[in-house]
């Protein structure tokens, strides 16, 4: 007679602790008190368990029984994945570190510990890194390359497409944020004062700001919502998202992010595509055509003009390398 299957290893309890009540209590506070967004919310608790994990693999449970030396060590442990985890760069270890010394913050003010010990612990230095835009000439293939109206290809899904790119080009806005919109947050008639169409946006926080829309981003919207929305939308339970998959349900964040992979790819764009690069060439465009860095930065919805201000080096690099090539007297 064969032997019975054994029994499946009972999975532990997750602790219950001062240490995980803390780390609960910080995210919480995270969530409801400053009300950041999902994603954003989702990237500090998986850096605070990465955190928890080095803490207690050290015998420690309670916040109060932290050192300095802790805290400088598990900073150490990121780089080189001592801690047991994968080895970040350091721009990835950095915002762990400020993670980390956001949690001891609170804690200290919540009288959980005597004192902020993480306060002398500075993430590594990242470094610069420029943001990467595409050139214009780049952009406008990527746009072609989507199909939709007066193409050949016009099918649901590329006028959908095309309208995805479009709109993220004119309005900086980010992949969450654009995706995330419904029908109902697009204005694309202007007011009778003759303001521009525009849309809402919700960007980080739920911070809501108004972007206006350019007329080829308003014509790729219009042929996407008049002849591709109701067919796609046919295919679901009604929704009020604007952009759709094919099922008809709101299209994701990974979704949009392969949509513009793969018509790059069609376009022929060799440099790197990522979720954020019609946003960067949108930013560093409008520099580099005289826009003021601080309507920029209401455009993008950064909370400083400090974060926009990068794109000005974008162009400060770009005039550089003009000079030494074009100027007879440069080298």
């Amino acid at each position: 007679m064969a032997e019975a299957d054994a029994a499946p290893a009972a999975v532990p309890p997750a602790p219950d602790d001062a240490l995980a009540r803390a780390v609960g209590g910080y995210l919480r506070h995270l969530g409801i008190e400053r009300g950041l967004a999902a994603n954003t919310l989702a990237a500090y608790r998986r850096d605070l368990s990465r955190y928890e994990a080095f803490l207690r693999s050290r015998g420690v449970a309670d916040p109060a029984a932290v050192r300095a030396s802790d805290v400088t060590s598990f900073a150490a442990a990121l780089r080189d994945g001592a801690d047991g985890g994968s080895a970040l760069a350091a721009r990835s270890a950095a915002r762990v570190v400020v993670a980390v010394r956001g949690a001891h913050r609170f804690w200290a003010l919540e009288g959980l510990t005597p004192e902020d010990v993480s306060a002398d612990v500075h993430p590594p230095s990242a470094g610069s890194r420029l943001p990467k835009a595409l050139p214009l000439a780049q952009v406008e293939a990527l746009l072609l390359a989507a199909g939709g109206e007066g193409s050949e290809d016009d099918t649901p899904a590329a006028l959908r497409d095309r309208a995805l790119l479009e709109f993220l080009y004119a309005t900086g806005a980010r992949v969450s944020e654009a995706v995330g919109l419904d029908v109902d947050d697009l204005h694309l008639e202007p007011s009778e004062d003759g303001l521009p169409a525009v849309v809402r946006l919700f960007g980080k926080g739920s911070k809501e700001r108004v972007v206006p829309l350019g007329s080829y981003a308003v014509r790729a919207l219009t042929a996407y919502l008049v002849r591709a929305r109701p067919v796609l939308v046919a295919k679901g339970r009604g929704t009020a998202a604007l952009f759709l998959n094919q099922r008809g349900s709101r299209l994701s964040r990974q979704s949009a992010w392969t949509v513009m992979r793969s018509t790059a790819e069609r376009a022929g764009i060799t440099a790197e595509v990522g979720p954020h690069t019609l946003r960067h060439s949108f930013a560093t465009h409008l520099i580099d055509g005289g826009a003021d860095v601080r309507v920029v930065q209401e455009l993008l919805g950064h909370a400083s003009v400090t974060t926009t201000q990068v794109y000005t080096l974008v162009t400060v690099d770009t005039l550089r390398e003009v000079f030494l090539t074009a100027h007879p007297r440069a080298l």
